[in-house]
């Protein structure tokens, strides 16, 4: 009976802390916190395949053809990766339709990576059409991941991962997104002297990160306003991440340890 007692006392501040940690009813249940609990496994590795164009990126700048085969085997282990990492975990009755949309953007994307392969030129339309693609496709895919992470129910080294990746995908997404612009607009930036001997898109995705990290080198820079504009758009988006992930992150932090307290609290009760 006072254990009962204890959880009627309890239950508002339990129900506040659900609604403040952003779980609707469906997300108290055992199993989408058991389904969650499933995803974070994947977080490393999605961490991995993140990293993998940004080292292996130097050894393709002589852009040989198998230099592309790299590049399209590790895009497209990312690709794959980042589908089986980020479902869509809210039903809805337009979820297959989005799902199926999603699949579509990523497979469209991996087939203009591999065409790359056979084809001799690594400048027009095409290679505007594969960055467009890429760009869009990752710029929903952090979208995804940002709204996973608002729901995980704790916070581990798994998740740290995922963010971790999150961040990465942020740069490699700025990198795709500055080398389509490059090449609608060849003025957009300046890449400096050391441009001759890599890959517009490693320089430019260096680039992207120098930008987001806040270091500012000054070796490339934005030689008019389209190139201005997206340095604006990266510094926001950067921003917007870190404070979004760090305020989910840090709140569900804190309310597990509510939650722990609050459960030796009913132990107690029961004793």
């Amino acid at each position: 009976m006072p254990g009962v007692l204890m959880w009627i006392r309890m239950w508002p501040v339990i129900d506040s802390r659900i609604r403040y940690l952003g779980l609707g009813e469906a997300e108290a249940f055992p199993s989408r916190r058991s389904r969650l609990i499933r995803l974070e496994r994947r977080f490393v590795p999605l961490l991995v395949t993140t990293l993998l164009p940004i080292l292996l990126l130097p050894w393709t700048a002589h852009g040989q053809w198998y230099a592309r085969l790299i590049l399209a085997v590790v895009n497209s282990a990312l690709i794959v990766q980042t589908m089986r990492s980020l479902p869509l975990l809210i039903p809805s009755p337009r979820a297959p339709l989005w799902v199926g949309a999603y699949r579509l953007l990523g497979l469209a994307s991996m087939v203009v990576v591999w065409w790359l392969v056979y084809e001799r030129g690594n400048t027009g339309e095409t290679f505007r059409v594969e960055f467009f693609l890429l760009s869009l496709f990752f710029v929903l895919s952090l979208a995804r991941l940002v709204r996973l992470l608002a729901h995980v129910p704790r916070v581990n080294v798994q998740v740290l991962a995922g963010a971790a990746a999150g961040y990465v995908l942020l740069g490699l997404t700025g990198g795709m997104m500055a080398t389509a612009l490059q090449m609608i607009d060849f003025h957009a930036f300046n890449l400096g002297s050391t441009a001759d001997h890599q890959l517009i898109l490693d320089r430019l995705t260096y680039y992207s990160f120098v930008t987001i990290s806040g270091l500012g080198y000054g070796d490339i820079v934005p030689a008019n306003a389209f190139g201005e504009r997206f340095v604006i758009m990266m510094g926001l988006a950067s921003t917007l991440y870190m404070a979004l992930l760090t305020g989910l992150l840090l709140g569900r932090f804190l309310g597990s340890l509510e939650s722990n307290v609050l459960a030796e609290d009913l132990d107690r009760g029961n004793d």
